[in-house]
């Protein structure tokens, strides 16, 4: 017990005297898209003259110098510049939305020091899919997106010119209404559609960057399922094919179709005349004499 305990003492110092204490002042940046903005990175010790800084971008999985070897990568030439204990960049994009980190490493040392940042692009008109009919008792779904807002839109469903809120039932005059509103998706899902539901609907997304933006409104127009015409054309139908297999009957037993031995190809006679001449001592040619003779 009591040389586990010191083992792990050990280990922790160890570990502390192998680190180098990595720090930011903008572990959270938010700029707007086109600016220019500083990323720091320092530490409470000098990293010394072998100490070697890298600083890495990661978005979405993917991992990319910034800077390697005390220069910027090819991606980032012409508007990052390398400083002591920072990086500029003199204009920014909406692609350079994510993580950064600061690695010092060397004299058997290393420490890290991470920063987010936010490039900030205002919402756009979003693109709102509603359907323009659809029958009652089925599911249907109204999507919104905006993929060009940063930080990500949230959007806002709009009924009739009335915003729709998210949980319908802690409000009484929608506590009869059975949607559900996401509005991280933009998604506004009804699970059995109603004639209530027929509206003039709209959605709008917004973030921080800039003002909200909406889609043009579009109508959804809900239907009853006419049951009484589907019985109707299944009756016909079936009423239909009755009438022509009575009629194949019909017409079989009074022998107005073709029988089998009727339909056999009947056998071809063709008259051949064939001829006899006479004996040579009639002349040579003897006297012409007819006769019939059939090929069958």
């Amino acid at each position: 017990m009591f040389v586990s305990k010191l083992v792990s003492v050990f280990l922790v110092f160890s570990l502390s005297d192998a680190a180098f204490d990595v720090t930011t002042s903008t572990p959270d940046v938010k700029v707007k898209e086109n600016e220019g903005v500083d990323l720091t990175c320092s530490n409470t010790a000098d990293f010394g003259a072998d100490a070697r800084v890298e600083w890495k971008f990661k978005n979405k999985g993917s991992t990319a110098y910034v800077i390697f070897g005390g220069k910027p990568t090819i991606p980032y030439e012409g508007r990052v510049t390398k400083f002591d204990g920072r990086i500029r960049f003199s204009k920014v994009t909406r692609q350079d939305t994510g993580e950064y980190s600061c690695e010092v490493s060397g004299n058997s040392k290393y420490g890290e020091a991470k920063i987010q940042l936010t490039v900030l692009v205002p919402p756009s008109v979003p693109t709102c899919r509603v359907p323009s009919s659809t029958t009652t008792g089925g599911a249907v779904v109204l999507a919104c997106s905006d993929p060009d807002a940063s930080p990500p839109a949230t959007y806002k469903w709009y009924k009739n010119g009335t915003p729709l809120p998210v949980d319908p039932k802690k409000f009484p005059e929608f506590k009869n209404f059975t949607y559900s509103l996401n509005p991280t998706t933009g998604n506004l899902e009804f699970p059995s559609v109603a004639l209530v539901d027929s509206a003039d609907y709209y959605c709008e997304s917004s973030n921080m960057a800039g003002p909200s933006q909406r889609c043009l409104v579009r109508k959804m127009e809900v239907r009853e399922v006419n049951t009484g015409g589907i019985v109707a054309g299944v009756i016909v139908a079936l009423l239909a094919v009755a009438l022509l297999v009575f009629g194949l009957w019909y017409a079989n037993r009074k022998g107005y179709l073709p029988k089998k031995s009727e339909s056999k190809p009947k056998p071809s006679v063709v008259y051949q005349p064939t001829s006899e001449y006479g004996d040579e001592e009639d002349g040579g040619g003897g006297e012409f004499r007819q006769k019939s003779s059939f090929v069958v």
